[in-house]
């Protein structure tokens, strides 16, 4: 019997040990600034066929990650092309027998930016309807009653001849089985040879079909039997958008990422921002992105397959005004990602170039070139506009060796015009030095679950110097610290985990507590394509029909809802490698709601005590609660494996709460 009590007696103590009590501060240390959560940008198999709402393949390239694959261009507008190839046909097929198509170098272009289109040739003596189709991003979505609006351009190389026939052209939706499930037809102007001729016309099916394997056809009918030879360019296909945006973003896609209430949008890049070659041709270039979509010639992005830039600058300032984000803007620094700089004197037209981009976005059109470019495309006011990037990741590779240079003549001249502005570098934080000082620093991280768990105190030991920081990328992205890009053999992640998220979220409670220096922060990447992505893991997967929120959009969507205005300094938690307990206390000063955030990672249950200082407490709270198999992952098989579930808690003054194994913990209460 004393053996029996004395083991009761010891497990009750180990139970007793084991409580962490973390007493709470009535009185804050610093504001949660109201940038501190956002979302980066940049177009890795994400833009074309992702976020940007166009149903048609433009230039995407397929590329699985892990996979070697050669290069897949699927063109609405044959752009960055090599006509009279294969690969320049590829996501178009031929519909009919006798017909066949070819991307040509067109001796009468649409336009020099599009200096291509796809001449359908019908020999004598066919018949029926024949044209082409496109079968979109890996499919399109079709839903009954839903406008999609289609347009082309089309020209007649030469006139037809007498008793040519009347010629329909038919623009349609046809499922996977053939059935047309929208239509319109119109005539073929015999007149088309004086120039190209542009149709519009809305598609509304009468039908949902069972998948999303449907096609955009265009059909020829009614010619002559002297055959006929049509060439077409640029042709669209765009789903209902968000917010009714012409040439703006996918419906589903956009309110999926609006649901996160995301303070600012890191723009356009990334690695997509830079040149990928010796030539500073391949560069974003904002110009390019700018205007109709007929003088937009598209580029060769930093991930190696086509954007066609439909997605372009005046899109992603609507976008942030749609959404209420701040625009965290980026400019070129003239690094490029084979290790090549630019520097001295060769860095002024450049810099011109970024003057130019920020004046389209701020300036005076009455003052501005760009400013007034801005305007003539409907927009005469300025966009809000207070940080920009100078450059992307310039502590890697050769890009250290010289930004110290490009940072002081870039800045330099880019203060000298809007000083009001705020400038982020993008090196490391200690070398090299940099003149003029950064007032703020883009830092990035990728690493293992267990590495952003015990990261969670990276920011405390930084002096208070008034330098803030921006965590513009980080994400789990692997379970093994040696290889953090690996294969999945190797411990790279395809989905976010539970383990991952978790991890994240430790780091993040640390972003709350040094939030008087940390003033934003986004994970990445933002969107990946299922069916074609060079990067894994991603927040927020798609495909042609669905989109499937990670775990971490959960986590990212929990702290951004309920991230608080100011800082309430509570017992800190084990900053020792072993530690799998971190939380963060934050309060709505004007509601008197009060915020816990818990993040455990252990494989078991952490009993906590929550000592407060209020004079009054509700007695009940909510928590919202993730958790799973560390190994958990949202997929297409499984899209809702591990969801946020809520119930409420008892509180008060002091009140106990279990943590469940492996989770994320969001508890709020109301205080006086």
């Amino acid at each position: 019997m004393d053996v029996l009590v004395l083991a009761v007696l010891l497990a009750f103590a180990t139970r007793v040990s084991a409580v962490t009590t973390v007493s709470v501060s009535a009185s804050a240390s610093h504001a949660i600034p109201t940038t501190l959560y956002g979302q980066m940008f940049e177009d890795i198999s994400s833009g074309d066929g992702g976020l940007y709402a166009e149903c048609n393949n433009f230039l995407f390239f397929s590329a699985l990650l892990f996979t070697v694959r050669k290069l897949v261009l699927q063109n609405r507008a044959f752009q960055q092309v090599t006509p009279n190839t294969a690969d320049a046909l590829n996501a178009w097929t031929s519909i009919g027998s006798s017909a066949s198509i070819t991307v040509i170098a067109d001796p009468s272009p649409l336009s020099s930016a599009l200096p291509n289109s796809l001449l359908l040739s019908i020999p004598p003596d066919a018949s029926g309807e024949l044209g082409f189709a496109n079968g979109g991003y890996w499919g399109i979505k079709v839903a009954a009653n839903t406008d999609y609006t289609a347009s082309l351009y089309y020209r007649l190389p030469s006139a037809l001849p007498n008793g040519a026939g009347s010629p329909i052209l038919t623009l349609a939706l046809q499922a996977e089985d053939g059935t047309r499930l929208a239509a319109h037809s119109t005539p073929l102007l015999v007149n088309a040879t004086e120039g190209w001729t542009h149709i519009s016309a809305v598609l509304t099916p009468i039908e949902t079909p069972p998948s999303t394997a449907n096609s955009f056809t265009v059909t020829v009918a009614g010619f002559a039997p002297a055959g006929l030879e049509v060439h077409f360019a640029l042709l669209s296909l765009f789903p209902p958008t968000f917010k009714g945006r012409v040439n703006g973003m996918r419906a589903d896609i956009a309110e999926t990422l609006a649901e996160m209430r995301p303070a600012f949008w890191r723009f356009p890049g990334g690695n997509n921002l830079e040149a990928s070659g010796q030539t500073t041709a391949t560069r974003w270039q904002w110009r390019n992105t700018v205007g109709p979509l007929t003088e937009r010639p598209g580029r060769v992005g930093d991930w190696t397959y086509v954007n066609t830039d439909g997605l372009g600058l005046l899109e992603y300032l609507l976008w942030c005004e749609d959404m209420e984000m701040e625009p965290f803007m980026a400019v070129w620094d003239g690094y490029s990602l084979d290790g090549t700089s630019i520097t001295g004197a060769a860095l002024e037209p450049l810099i011109a170039e970024a003057i130019d981009q920020i004046n389209f976005v701020i300036g005076d059109p009455a003052t501005s070139e760009a400013a007034a470019l801005r305007a003539s495309l409907g927009r005469s006011e300025p966009f809000a506009l207070t940080y920009v990037e100078i450059g992307n990741e310039d502590n890697v590779g050769r890009a250290p060796g010289t930004y110290a240079s490009r940072w002081n003549s870039i800045v330099t001249n880019l203060t000298a015009t809007f000083p009001q502005l705020h400038f982020m570098a993008t090196s490391l934080t200690t070398t090299p030095v940099l003149t003029p000082t950064p007032q703020i620093y883009d830092i990035h991280l990728y690493q293992t679950p267990k590495f952003f768990s015990t990261d969670s105190f990276f920011y405390d030991s930084f002096v208070r110097n008034g330098m803030t920081f921006f965590e513009g990328e980080y994400a789990a992205t692997s379970t093994n610290n040696s290889n953090l890009f690996g294969t999945p053999d190797q411990g790279r992640l395809l989905w976010p985990t539970v383990a991952g998220s978790v991890g994240e979220a430790a780091f993040m409670t640390g972003l709350e507590r040094n939030a008087d220096i940390v003033f934003a922060a986004s994970y990445a990447p933002l969107l990946g394509h299922v069916n074609g992505s060079q990067w894994t893991p991603n927040l927020v997967g798609f495909d042609a029909g669905n989109v499937y929120k990670s775990t971490s959009f959960y986590v990212q969507k929990l702290f951004s809802l309920n991230k608080g205005d100011e800082y309430l300094p509570s017992t800190l938690p084990n900053s020792s490698t072993s530690g799998t307990l971190f939380w963060s206390v934050t309060r709505w000063n004007s509601t008197g709601e009060l915020i816990i955030k818990i993040s455990n990672s252990a494989a078991s249950p952490a009993e906590m005590t929550f000592v407060l200082p209020f004079e009054t407490v509700t007695t009940m709270g909510t928590a919202q609660v993730i958790t799973g198999a560390g190994t958990a992952s949202n997929t297409p098989e499984e899209p809702n494996l591990v969801t946020p579930t809520t119930a409420q808690i008892p509180t008060g003054a002091t009140f106990n709460y279990t943590a469940p194994a492996i989770s994320v913990t969001v508890i709020t209460l109301s205080v006086q």
